[in-house]
């Protein structure tokens, strides 16, 4: 290899390696909504080689019973305002908080640091949101601004100051409630995560109906695909096949049927945006008898499962 290819090399690897191109990041980056979260801001260098004195961060609307943690040789001070509405915390009413938190000392560019606080994100957040925390990094003389947000469909990465983000995702274990729509009854609409650039979807949910006579699903709706349709596996010779259920899905009278992958299930066909681990998406399903009948799908990751309480 010559040594004019050595030296590019050479350059790519400090480019990519340098410390300037580390971002203001929380090292805990999604938490659940109406919970209580433990935010560790990492600073990973300085202002251009100068050393840090002072970080402040500014807690949004919504995040509320924010407390940060004392900082051995760092003054901590914070300011308080009210919020634009009240939250309920505990059973009481909070209309006002801690709105910035400064931490003032010094930390050297060569060296990294963790600045930590305790917060309750409230229910003004749901599964899907991502809440953005503009940071501001004051150096001698130098100042770094981590206030961008990331545009609709935006990768934060590809922002030069992105300011670091907490992703709300659904509960672990958490159980939605039954919908009743005639005589059937819904339980947990979930999907999966797709990867990007993928044209399909799953959707599963168990349907139980406790009337007397059958009723049968023929479709729905749901906003981030043109059509949704009932599918079903079934094994052709030594091959497993996914085909359309002809004339809808047959819910007969006491029994459950349980959608899921790799048996019965709904097909958003011709997604227009992937699906993404910890969203909530709106949409209907359709029967004979029961007519249209809203759901929520949570969407949990590409691996992910059913709820713990509906394996078999």
């Amino acid at each position: 290899m010559t040594s004019s290819r050595l030296g590019a090399l050479a350059a790519a690897f400090m480019a990519v390696s340098s410390p300037s191109l580390a971002h203001v990041s929380f090292e805990n980056a999604q938490t659940s909504p109406d919970s209580t979260y433990k935010a560790t801001l990492r600073i990973p260098h300085g202002c251009a080689g100068k050393p840090t004195l002072k970080v402040r961060i500014r807690i949004p609307e919504g995040i509320v019973a924010v407390k940060p943690m004392p900082k051995p040789g760092w003054k901590l001070e914070t300011a308080k305002g009210a919020y634009v509405r009240a939250y309920q915390v505990n059973g009481e009413a909070v209309s006002e908080g801690v709105t910035d938190i400064v931490w003032s000392g010094s930390l050297d560019d060569g060296h990294y640091d963790e600045f930590v606080f305790q917060a309750r994100f409230t229910d003004a957040y749901q599964p899907g949101a991502t809440v953005f925390f503009p940071v501001v990094q004051e150096c001698d003389g130098v100042v770094e601004e981590w206030v961008q947000v990331p545009a609709e469909g935006q990768d934060a990465h590809s922002l030069k100051s992105p300011a670091p983000g907490v992703r709300i995702v659904a509960a672990a274990g958490a159980v939605s409630t039954a919908r009743k729509a005639g005589s059937l009854t819904l339980e947990q609409p979930w999907s999966r995560a797709t990867p990007g650039g993928a044209k399909v979807g799953g959707g599963y949910l168990r349907i139980t109906n406790t009337g007397a006579a059958p009723d049968r699903l023929t479709g729905g709706s749901f906003p981030l695909a043109s059509k949704v349709e009932v599918h079903e596996m079934r094994l052709d010779g030594d091959v497993m096949r996914m085909k359309p259920v002809e004339g809808g899905l047959e819910i007969k009278p006491g029994a459950t049927v349980e959608l899921k992958p790799g048996g019965l299930h709904l097909m958003f066909v011709d997604l227009k945006e992937p699906l993404k681990e910890g969203q909530t998406v709106r949409g209907t399903l359709t029967f004979e008898k029961a007519g249209s009948v809203e759901v929520e799908y949570t969407v949990r990751g590409i691996g992910g499962a059913a709820p713990a309480e509906h394996k078999h």
